[in-house]
């Protein structure tokens, strides 16, 4: 390779994206501070408007910036991200993210199962089993709506505890690690409850992610989150095992 590739400079529209990363890594733009308009930017780096609205596009593809037409690109806040395959405790999450975790517990009680639940537990219709809603909040933003089925064989004291000062995720993984889990992601439209409990209008597209966990074969329990899709994300890496 000759001295002017390695050289080289990057395309244009790289040094576009770099400059606004620049300034929102410094915080002289802070989340939601208006960025230039394309005009403005065209002037500033001397390159053509085709080049500015691509740097601007995969900002915006990216979740860096929020464009809206007619009005400007803004720094969007950023996503919190939860791992797609591993059972982690979203407190744990948030304060690993550096910000504030905070509980509203809508419903704990037990419930009667009905032929649904009775299958999950395989217990009989009319069962007793252990019920709770709860609400987390990354600092005062609404992110996860929890619903929680427990099988009281496995966590006899599930109601007894206080989730505002412990996750109920975390509780269970006390009571008991689970030896398998099955997960389930689905995409909905936030439902009048969900809409309710975390503040989210009727058109907000929510992942909604179930999961069953069994310890030593016995079903302990069913659980549902539904997080706003323009507040989280789920994702993961992992490494892919060498085939042979």
């Amino acid at each position: 390779m000759n001295s002017a590739a390695k050289t080289r400079s990057p395309p244009l529209y790289e040094q576009v994206k770099e400059e606004i990363l620049s300034r929102i890594a410094s915080g002289e733009w802070p989340r939601g501070a208006r960025l230039p308009s394309e005009h403005e930017l065209v002037e500033r780096f001397g390159i053509s408007r085709m080049t500015v609205h691509r740097a601007l596009r995969e900002l915006s593809d990216k979740g860096v910036i929020e464009r809206f037409q007619g009005v400007g690109s803004f720094v969007a806040a950023p996503t919190p991200r939860s791992d797609l395959v591993s059972i982690s405790d979203i407190s744990e999450e948030i304060h690993k993210r550096g910000n504030s975790h905070r509980a509203q517990v809508v419903e704990l009680g037990a419930i009667r199962t009905n032929i649904e639940l009775a299958t999950t537990f395989e217990l009989n219709v009319g069962a007793r089993i252990f019920h709770s809603v709860v609400v987390h909040f990354e600092e005062d933003s609404a992110i996860q709506l929890e619903e929680r089925f427990v099988n009281p064989t496995f966590a006899p004291h599930y109601l007894e505890q206080d989730f505002t000062q412990m996750t109920p995720g975390r509780y269970l993984q006390d009571v008991g690690a689970a030896t398998e889990v099955e997960q389930i992601l689905y995409a909905a439209l936030a439902d009048e409850r969900t809409q309710a409990l975390m503040g989210v209008g009727a058109d907000e597209a929510c992942l909604l992610r179930m999961r069953r966990t069994w310890v030593d074969g016995v079903a302990a329990t069913k659980s549902f989150f539904i997080y706003p899709g323009s507040r989280y994300s789920l994702g993961s890496r992992y490494k892919v095992p060498a085939t042979t």
